[in-house]
């Protein structure tokens, strides 16, 4: 039989696909791949149990309900003072992951330049092979994860046309000042780019941060495409719901594709988000204080253990380096901890293209329960 295709050649299976697996395999408490493992609000899910009794059951329309799309106008007007047109500038996705392979397909070209800021989700540099481009890496260096404004426009060239930004980042936990994000600006605007700004953990902030959302700076409106979804905010990632906010032309693109790629999302589940960002403000104050008592009580755990470094400010994610326990690799040092220590958690070089930093790093997730923090912190103990 005949190969299959060149583009897809050099992928290898998800990083978080094979730590869960190894987790289950050697019996780990899995800190690895992002999700929770407790549910969401109960009145989010009877609401979507009453959906689907009222009958909210075949096809949605493919650019997702009325209703959606309307209640996401209305959150990013409240929230943000940002209009977006429901009927043409937002698209409903089967999560974030669908829409960061829309836009991308939608906008680039083989030989297409594509500016990603390491480390990245591994799902932007897959997209964009997939459709022909190129990506090139800038590192945010640790232990702050910063960019040097120079080294990012020192990346740009003729063929770039698209720049990646993350806010609150995944996987470090920064979250974006208003100057950084100015100076990423200015460069997209100078150069004539467009940025996709992916905001799914726009809520999950700690210590009084804010979320400023990259379409709110002078003149990125147009040239922002906003990406979020509902499976972090209401703790639900397995409903796949997500969005894309973009001016009309590229809102058309995107849906071009996405009617050939999955054409229409779950219907009682976006009628059910629906109501949910409804009570966005009522829901809100808990869900983050929640997130936070996780965050303080492992990164405690963490620091008795030896490990130093700042706390996060935002997503449910910590960069933890592991220099001061190890020699080895990010790669070698997480199978040890789950072979040895029966502990699961992401070696992070997996987010880079061109830095070794991530080899000093370990990514942990503690979107967990507390005794499952606990018991990872009593397996680490003696390292």
């Amino acid at each position: 039989m005949k190969d299959t295709a060149l583009r897809i050649a050099g992928f290898k299976d998800s990083i978080f696909g094979v730590i869960s697996k190894l987790a289950r395999e050697h019996n780990a408490v899995n800190l690895g791949q992002g999700f929770p493992d407790f549910d969401g609000p109960e009145w989010l899910k009877d609401i979507a149990y009453k959906k689907m009794q009222e009958g909210h059951n075949q096809y949605a329309p493919f650019q997702g309900t009325p209703h959606l799309r309307q209640e996401i106008s209305n959150y990013y007007k409240k929230f943000y003072g940002l209009s977006y047109h429901p009927d043409s500038q937002i698209t409903v996705t089967v999560g974030a992951t669908e829409a960061i392979y829309l836009v991308i397909t939608a906008l680039i070209n083989p030989g297409d330049e594509v500016v990603v800021l390491e480390p990245f989700y591994d799902s932007y540099v897959a997209s964009i092979k997939m459709a022909g481009g190129v990506p090139v890496p800038v590192t945010m260096h640790a232990p702050d994860f910063s960019i040097d404004r120079k080294e990012l426009e020192g990346a740009i060239t003729p063929r770039t046309k698209l720049l990646i930004l993350n806010n609150p980042h995944n996987p470090s936990g920064k979250v974006w000042s208003r100057e950084e994000l100015l100076d990423v600006a200015t460069i997209a605007q100078k150069h004539d780019l467009y940025l996709m700004s992916d905001e799914v953990y726009e809520f999950l902030l700690f210590d009084g941060s804010k979320h400023i959302p990259t379409a709110t700076l002078d003149g990125m409106f147009e040239r922002t495409i906003t990406i979020s979804s509902a499976g972090k905010t209401f703790g639900l990632t397995g409903w796949k719901i997500g969005w894309i906010c973009a001016n009309e032309k590229v809102t058309e693109a995107c849906r071009l594709v996405h009617q050939y790629v999955t054409f229409s999302v779950s219907t009682p589940m976006q009628e059910t988000v629906a109501e949910g960002l409804v009570k966005l403000s009522d829901y809100l104050p808990g869900f983050v204080s929640l997130y936070k008592g996780k965050r303080d009580l492992f990164y405690q755990e963490l620091k008795n253990l030896g490990f130093d470094f700042p706390i996060p400010k935002g997503t449910y994610f910590m960069m933890v380096p592991i220099s001061r326990k190890t020699n080895l690799r990010d790669v070698d040092y997480a199978m040890k901890l789950i072979q040895e220590k029966k502990v699961a958690t992401v070696p992070p070089s997996a987010f880079y293209l061109k830095s070794t930093e991530g080899e000093k790093y370990l990514r942990f997730c503690f979107a967990k329960k507390e005794e499952t923090l606990k018991q990872a912190a009593l397996n680490l103990k003696g390292l």
